[in-house]
Parts: C-alpha cells; sequence; structure tokens
C-alpha cells in the first residue's frame, strides 16, 4: 500500500486571526482547523482560559505542546502534558482540556480517521497506552511536521509528510490492538444506537434495553466503561456530528436541527464549550 493511496489535496491556507473574544473569554485564546484531506484535520491553538467540555473527534489525536502545560482529563484519569511531550489519543475517548500555566499552553494536532491511518502505516489496530509521552526529541519533529502540512501546497508533499508524522508515533504505538473487552462488546450497540438517534430524546431505558440490562446498572456499568454518563457520550457524538455536517457545508441552524440541539445558539454554546471556536467560524475555516 503505498502513501499515494490516501487522498489529498492541497492544504487550505491558515486563517490568521487576531482574537476571538466573541469565542473564549480572553482575546489570547486562538484555535485554528483545516481540512486538507478527507478523514484528516489539522488543529493548531494557544489556549489561556478556555476550558474544553468533555468531546470526541472519533479519530486518533496526534499531536505535540510546543510551550505551557496542559491538563486534560481521558481514560478516566487526569494527565498534564507539559512542553516537549506528543499526546496520544485512541479513537471514540471522550477528553477534556484545560491549561495548567498561568499563560495557557501552545499546541498542534493531527486528527486522523482509522481507516486513514491504516492506509497510510499499511497496519491496523494501533493503539496507544499511554496519553502523554515526555519525549523533547520527538516532540519537537511532531511540531515541524505538524506546521509543515499547513503549508503543503502539493498532495504528493502533503503525503510524504503525513507518512513521516505517522512513522514518528509509530514506536509509541502498540500493534495489534488488544481484542476489546467483554463490556466494550456489549456496548458498541448502544454507541450505534445513539448515533443513529441523535436528534431523539432518548430515555435510559431506550439506552438499557439495547444493552440488554436494567437500566441503572447499565448507567453503572456505562460510566465504567467509558468513565463518562450516556448523556455526556450522546452530547460528545451529536458535536461530533455538527462538525461533520458544518464541514460539509450545512447551515448552523439546519444541523442544531439534525443533531438533536434546541436551537442554533445551543449549538453555538456546546460547541465553543467542546472545540473552542463557533460553528459559523468553524465552517469557514475549513471550507476555505
Amino acid at each position: 500500500m503505498t502513501v499515494a493511496a490516501v487522498p489529498a489535496t492541497t492544504a487550505t491556507p491558515p486563517l490568521q486571526l487576531a482574537g476571538v473574544p466573541e469565542v473564549f473569554e480572553h482575546t489570547t485564546d486562538r484555535a485554528e482547523f483545516c481540512l486538507p484531506a478527507p478523514g484528516v484535520e489539522l488543529y493548531r491553538a494557544h489556549i489561556v482560559r478556555h476550558a474544553f467540555e468533555p468531546h470526541t473527534h472519533q479519530a486518533f489525536g496526534l499531536g505535540a505542546i510546543e510551550a505551557g502545560v496542559e491538563r486534560f482529563r481521558y481514560g478516566g484519569g487526569e494527565h498534564l502534558a507539559p512542553p516537549g511531550s506528543i499526546v496520544l489519543m485512541n479513537p471514540d475517548e471522550l477528553h477534556t482540556g484545560r491549561a495548567e500555566t498561568a499563560h495557557g499552553w501552545r499546541y498542534r494536532m493531527l486528527y486522523l480517521d482509522p481507516a486513514v491511518l491504516v492506509r497510510v502505516s499499511g497496519e491496523d489496530g494501533w493503539w496507544f497506552d499511554e496519553a502523554v509521552r515526555h519525549d523533547v526529541a520527538s516532540a519537537q519533529r511532531v511540531s515541524q511536521l505538524l506546521a509543515a502540512l499547513w503549508q503543503a501546497h502539493e498532495p504528493l508533499a502533503f503525503d510524504s509528510l503525513l507518512f513521516r508524522l505517522l512513522a514518528e508515533f509509530r514506536r509509541h504505538a502498540r500493534v495489534p490492538q488488544p481484542a476489546p473487552a467483554e463490556a466494550a462488546h456489549r456496548f458498541a450497540p448502544v454507541l450505534d444506537y445513539l448515533r443513529a438517534n441523535l436528534a431523539e430524546k432518548l430515555t435510559l431505558p431506550q439506552l438499557a434495553a439495547v444493552a440488554g440490562l436494567s437500566p441503572f446498572h447499565f448507567l453503572r456499568r456505562f460510566q465504567a466503561q467509558y468513565h463518562v454518563t450516556p448523556q455526556q457520550m450522546l452530547m460528545a457524538l451529536r458535536l461530533f456530528e455538527a462538525k461533520q455536517l458544518l464541514a460539509a457545508g450545512v447551515a448552523p441552524a439546519q444541523v442544531a436541527a439534525a443533531t438533536g440541539l434546541a436551537d442554533q445558539a445551543h449549538l453555538t454554546r456546546a460547541f465553543v464549550r467542546r472545540y473552542g471556536v463557533t460553528p459559523a467560524r468553524y465552517q469557514k475555516q475549513v471550507r476555505t
């Protein structure tokens, strides 16, 4: 399998955001997205005061901390990511994020669809046991490669950089992924049910029935497996779907209705809390 098998287009030139007071609590907080190819999302940010609520990218979240320290909750534990560290998040893991240092933290991330990772690496089942690895040399290389991806104007250059970037993360991955635990098998249909019914007002008995458990037994088991409540998972899935629809050009008001949010204002508040930008700004960034 060659790297050229990965769909690639010319990367979107970055937007210069002088400040986003309508989005963040502090005018120095900035976040930018770019979708240079299907299944590939680039992100860079400097966050001082904003605290990201639990959210998911349904993709590998791979990146580097360039300055400051981030604190985030992931996999049921609290993690600190200082400068010179790399971040290694598995798909479908809800996580938060906030600054641990007074001047915030600056970082770059790649959110990569698992299918794209397989096409590029030729391997299935990558998995990361640790969310943070302190490796100054590796973090510098990751940061440089991510910066270069933003500026790659030819498909061949982009694919080559992506291949080199994944090679940097490969030595931290466990391959193949261990077989899912019984609980994950049990709850897979529940996640599918949530994704298929984002616009519905779901109940605990409904979800418990899908899992074949009594309501509160289901709630306890779900919390133990995913470290969030079903409602938190539902909101994370709703906002992830909202990102997909916005990237496809759907109007924010229609996105709100399609994802079960009360109205466009609700979408805006929820989107900002999880991704740090308004739906309109995100849509503008990824479709420029």
